[in-house]
Order: structure tokens, then C-alpha cells, then sequence
């Protein structure tokens, strides 16, 4: 049976441009998964509502076959305000979906509806519609609700679009493909005082910027230079006015990283530095360190798959293995930490002048709907057929 995707495209880009306009945040997609299951139900599929809060997972049986595979789709959008420009921009000020979960939803549901009128596999096929994959690890939490006790896995996918990549080729890699992600926050505890009497103070600023020079070091002269990493201070906020040193400066940091023990170690000298640049100028640190997102990890077997099933529905010369692994994170992490699977990227990009993603004027690119339907059903059916 061929699959005419194109034949759906005015459905797509309507489901697309709808969940466009009601952007929701992490845990909140409240209407966004209503929206969702209705689809999925009106389609035949058993919604189990519920799972890490906000989250769903639709269940399609067909024959006798023991298999079974879980293909995953994020909801939730960022806290970002639209500039876009597109009629059918987000009806909500201060959110809107720059990270194209609202493509990857439509994708999904493109596939379920030829999964659904096509019944062409034996096995069982779940479909997990996640929220909070921005901020509250709805993977970890729907993982936490018995995601895979109640809903059995042989293998999961899921797939990322990102605007760097030529339209319609697909990124495959195994082994890591995403960093972990942690954060740190540092506060410098000083004694304020007038600016124009400096020696009556323990001035928080100058020392934070000793701090952020000197966390410059961490990933230079304490990894291997084969070891990726990244220490990254995004924002140092202190004082308010030019003639007053304030109590306390504040720092944020972001750090990335794939291996356990590089991980543990730049935890270790971040502590370290900050507490003794600190100390050198008579002053306190507090570190708040989270942990966030564990490496995404893609399995072998479940990544020659994905190559072979790219190479059948867009052709060899479009399918490439991804030359590095991505410094961003990805709480699919946590699903490919239970299952077998495998995480990849498909090329959205109209142009070399295309937003990058969390940006305000990003815009998932429409005329990649098609490919991803195509993709998911080929890959299902080839999955269960196995």
C-alpha cells in the first residue's frame, strides 16, 4: 500500500497551525492534550490519559504479534513572545511554540491517522504524547506513572526538526547525541557600603568577576582536550546603582557534559573555584548545583533501523550520520535509559537566513509535515514486521 501523505497536508496545517496559536507551558498543556485525544480517539485508538500529569498515550493493536514499539511526540511550548508575524500566531501573550513541538505533535497524529485507516502491522503500537519536555522532565514523570509497566516497549523513537539542517535530511547517531544539562547558581555573600569608600566594603561584584574569569578555566586545563564540555555563565546580576556596592552578586550557570566522571568533576572545581576566588578576596560563596537531564544515549540496533527506514522514504544521499554530539539536552534521555531506542534529527531549513529554535521569530517549517508522517509510519510497521 503506498502511503500519500500529501493527500492530508490541509489536515496537518490546520492540527498544526492550531496547536500553534494555544501554546501551553510544561505541565500545563492541559488543552493541548484534550486537543490531542480527541484526535486519537475519534481515530480508534485506546487514550490513557493522565501520565506524568498532562501526558497520554494512545494504544493501537493489530493481529496476533508480540511486539511492540513506542513512538514519542513533545507537547508543551516557552515562555517567549511571539514575533513571528504568521496569521495564525500564538493567541497568547508572552508563550508561543519556538522549539516546533507543535510540528512534532502534528507529525505524530499524521502517523496515527495512517497507522489507524492502513492497519498494515501485527503487534502493538504506543504513541506517547509527553509534556514538560522544556523544563520539568515530563519523560522522567511519565516514566515515575508506570509509562513502561502499563504500556510495554520493545523499542521508543522520537525525533527532533532543527532549522541548521538541509530541508528534508535526516541526522542519525549512536551513542551520545545529547549533553546532560545542569545548573548552578553562585552567590557571593560581600559587605556593602558607598561606593566612594571602597575600602569599608567586601565588594561581591569584583569578586564574582574573578569567579566567572576563573571558571573559564574549568573545561580548558582540567579535561582531556578529547572531552567535551561546556561552563557557561549566563547571567551575574548585582547592584543598582553606580555609588553602591551591594551585599551579594549572583551568577547562573549552565553546564553540559556525556561522561559520569567529567560531570562529577567539573561539579567538583566549580565548587572549588568559586569557594577559594572568593575566600582570596574575604568573602563567602553559596552554590546551589542541580543536576538536570541525564546524556541522551542512542542504542545501535534501534539507530541502523532508524538509517535504513530514512534512506527508504527520503533516499541514501539524504540520511547522514551526525558529525558530533549536540551540546543542548533532551529529557528522552530518560525513556532511552529504560528502552532501547534511538533519537534523530530531520532538516527544516528554508534558508540560510531560518531563526534558530527558541527564537522569537522561529516558525516550524510546514512542508517537512509529510516526511515526518512518512517516517513514523514506515518505521512502525517495519518495526512490528521484524
Amino acid at each position: 500500500m503506498t502511503i500519500q501523505v500529501s493527500n492530508h497536508m490541509p489536515e496537518l496545517t490546520a492540527i498544526r497551525h492550531h496547536l500553534h496559536q494555544h501554546p501551553e507551558l510544561g505541565l500545563s498543556e492541559v488543552k493541548t492534550s484534550e486537543f490531542v485525544a480527541q484526535k486519537l480517539v475519534a481515530m480508534g485508538y485506546e487514550v490513557t490519559r493522565g501520565l506524568g500529569k498532562t501526558g497520554l498515550v494512545a494504544t493501537l493493536q493489530n493481529g496476533t504479534g508480540e511486539r511492540s514499539i513506542g513512538i514519542r511526540a513533545d507537547m508543551d511550548a516557552l515562555p517567549i513572545h511571539e514575533e513571528t508575524g504568521a496569521v495564525y500566531a500564538s493567541l497568547t501573550p508572552g508563550l508561543m511554540h519556538a522549539c516546533g513541538h507543535d510540528g512534532h505533535t502534528t507529525m505524530l497524529l499524521g502517523a496515527a491517522k495512517l497507522l489507524a485507516e492502513r492497519r498494515n502491522f501485527d503487534g502493538t503500537i504506543h504513541l506517547i504524547f509527553q509534556p514538560a519536555e522544556e523544563n520539568f522532565g515530563g519523560a522522567r514523570l511519565m516514566i515515575e506513572d508506570g509509562l513502561f509497566e502499563r504500556f510495554p516497549c520493545d523499542a521508543v523513537f522520537a525525533l527532533h526538526n532543527d532549522p541548521s539542517l538541509p530541508f528534508g535530511e535526516i541526522y542519525v547517531r549512536e551513542g551520545p547525541v545529547m549533553a546532560a544539562v545542569d545548573e548552578c547558581r553562585i552567590t557571593v555573600n560581600g559587605r556593602g557600603g558607598h561606593g566612594a569608600e571602597p575600602q569599608e566594603t567586601a565588594d561581591p561584584i569584583v569578586a564574582g568577576a574573578s569567579i566567572i574569569m576563573a571558571l573559564q578555566t574549568v573545561v580548558s586545563r582540567n579535561l582531556h582536550p578529547v572531552d567535551s564540555a561546556v561552563v557557561t555563565v549566563g547571567a551575574f546580576h548585582a547592584g543598582q546603582a553606580s555609588n553602591v556596592i551591594p551585599e551579594r552578586a549572583e551568577m547562573l550557570l549552565t553546564i553540559r557534559s556525556f561522561d559520569p566522571e567529567v560531570r562529577d568533576l567539573l561539579e567538583k572545581r566549580i565548587h572549588t573555584l568559586a569557594e577559594g576566588q572568593a575566600a582570596s578576596y574575604g568573602m563567602s560563596v553559596t552554590l546551589d548545583y542541580e543536576r538536570g537531564y541525564e546524556p541522551t544515549v542512542n542504542h545501535a540496533a534501534e539507530t541502523e533501523f532508524i538509517r535504513k527506514i530514512a534512506a527508504r522514504v527520503v533516499g541514501e544521499r539524504k540520511v547522514h550520520d551526525l558529525p558530533r554530539p549536540m551540546m543542548g539536552s533532551e529529557d528522552f534521555a530518560y525513556m532511552l535509559a529504560e528502552r532501547p531506542g534511538s533519537y534523530f534529527y530531520l532538516g527544516t531549513r528554508r534558508s540560510d537566513r531560518d531563526p534558530p529554535l527558541h527564537h522569537p521569530r522561529f516558525d516550524f517549517n510546514d512542508d517537512v509535515l509529510p516526511i515526518g508522517v512518512n517516517l513514523w509510519v514506515e518505521l512502525a510497521e517495519a518495526w512490528l514486521a521484524q
